[in-house]
């Protein structure tokens, strides 16, 4: 029961700022004249609190002197593990700010060793967390729960040491503790090592026997994590202890660590995952590329890496992710001009399919079809091969037969902006008797058929497509260049 006889400034009592200030004397004399230790001030703290708090070993022991002398065993115990209004202990307060001495005395005097605050900490929790090894150590050997959770998510004092980095605390820990001890998304400490980058706690738990390869509620694993965070130390130590990367990190889609490497741009720790991972995520039907996460995240470095390994820049067609090629990707997700990995892939021969030729055809906008003829000929039909292509010219691929069966394609279905791209396919070479289609033909206005019609020898037009020239003279809906009649 508080005692509000007296008022003081500070809010505590003269015995509690004697006792927090550390002058034992003066205090061995307020006790003697009757003075009560006992006595809270506004946050429910007592001189016990305040000598504990403040590391005052020899307050303390008169503190606790005085206490066993005017009390039973009970009440002296109770005093002892009084709380403050933040259900702090004197126990707490002495473990939390690392205070040796003072703990060995109310541990002796019979401190509840696991009693926790409020919010769910406890003595142990509080010393891992500052980091007071030798505290870990005293609570450890007294017996403290090791494996209690402490937080919101359900952390243990290894996942908390593992967090802070405190390596040498997690020496003492790993020999007591829970090592597999799971939080509310099923997050070991093997995992938090992973993902905060601390290669020396990882290593420790690794050698206790840690399992590295644990998936978690999402299924991502300890490797996915450092890949992720780009912490290369732990992706090494990971993989040279067994962590498997072809294992499949999420219930969407098939995910593997190189992916997210990939995607977050880590260039170096992305290398070392190339060289351990199944290449079946490459091209395989089931799979998705990581060339697609590193396009869709516009993380040029990445592309580069991959295509340079030797990544397809096809890769599969995933329409489960609504990804019909990482070209098309990287055209949908690019501003303009157009991003590096559109020339990126072009450059390293991506196919250009019927979908990548509307975007370029489809537009008043002539930008992307120009990219794509800087690194792409039409082929000549006496220099065709076998397989419908011509050798290389001037560096650039020539296109295959089929690339341009869906160029004309899309170019019949947009003939409305053939005024933007007719220009660009006749002077980079695409043969002008291609075009010459009923269907051009009925649909071009006067100008875009007059430009066409300058590339083309009439006497080789069809008995058709003269008629419809006919017909559209007669209709006066084509005016002819004077020169046309000759």
């Amino acid at each position: 029961m508080m005692d509000f006889t007296e008022c003081y400034a500070d809010t505590v009592s003269r015995v509690a700022a004697v006792a927090r200030s550390g002058h034992w004397r003066h205090l061995r004399r307020l006790i003697q004249r009757g003075c009560s230790v006992e006595q809270r001030d506004n946050r429910g703290w007592c001189p016990l609190h305040e000598s504990a708090a403040a590391g005052r070993t020899q307050c303390v022991r008169d503190i606790l002197s005085a206490i066993a002398a005017a009390g039973s065993a009970r009440h002296c115990r109770a005093y002892v593990n009084s709380l403050t209004h933040e259900g702090e202990s004197a126990c707490f307060l002495a473990a939390q700010l690392g205070h040796l001495s003072v703990l060995r005395l109310l541990l002796k005097a019979h401190a509840d060793i696991d009693q926790q605050t409020n919010d769910g900490s406890c003595p142990l929790f509080a010393a891992v967390d500052a980091g007071h090894a030798e505290v870990v150590e005293l609570l450890v050997s007294e017996g403290a729960a090791v494996n209690g959770t402490h937080t919101a998510s359900c952390w243990t004092c290894l996942h908390q040491a593992v967090y802070k980095g405190h390596s040498e605390i997690v020496r003492i820990l790993v020999g007591v503790c829970d090592l597999e001890a799971l939080d509310d998304h099923r997050i070991t400490p093997v995992f938090v090592a992973a993902q905060y980058g601390r290669p020396v706690c990882l290593r420790i738990l690794i050698d206790a026997g840690a399992n590295v390869n644990v998936q978690v509620s999402d299924l991502a694993t300890p490797l996915l994590i450092a890949c992720q965070e780009g912490h290369g130390s732990c992706v090494d130590l990971l993989l040279d202890h067994g962590a498997d990367p072809n294992v499949s990190c999420s219930n969407d889609w098939p995910q593997l660590p190189v992916h997210a490497a990939a995607q977050f741009g880590h260039v170096g720790v992305l290398r070392r995952l190339i060289a351990v991972t199944d290449r079946v995520c490459d091209r395989g039907d089931a799979m998705v590329s990581p060339l697609y996460v590193a396009v869709v995240n516009d993380q040029i470095q990445s592309v580069k890496v991959l295509l340079g390994e030797g990544f397809s820049p096809d890769a599969q067609d995933c329409r489960r992710l609504d990804l019909r090629s990482p070209l098309q990707a990287a055209i949908n997700q690019s501003g303009k001009p157009y991003s590096e990995s559109v020339k990126l892939l072009i450059a390293d021969g991506a196919n250009i399919g019927e979908e990548t030729w509307t975007s370029a055809l489809a537009t008043d906008d002539s930008e992307l079809l120009q990219l794509i003829l800087e690194h792409r000929r039409f082929p000549r039909p006496e220099a065709s091969s076998a397989d419908g292509s011509s050798p290389p010219r001037d560096g650039r691929a020539t296109l295959k037969q089929q690339e341009v069966r869906e160029l004309l394609c899309a170019a019949l279905t947009h003939v409305s902006f053939s005024a933007c791209w007719l220009p660009v396919l006749l002077k980079t070479g695409l043969e002008p008797s291609l075009l010459l289609q009923p269907h051009m033909l009925e649909r071009w206005n006067s100008a875009v058929l007059n430009f066409l019609l300058e590339f083309v020898n009439w006497s080789t037009l069809s008995v058709p497509l003269k008629l419809i020239l006919d017909q559209r003279r007669a209709e006066k809906s084509w005016d002819p260049r004077p020169q046309f009649g000759t």
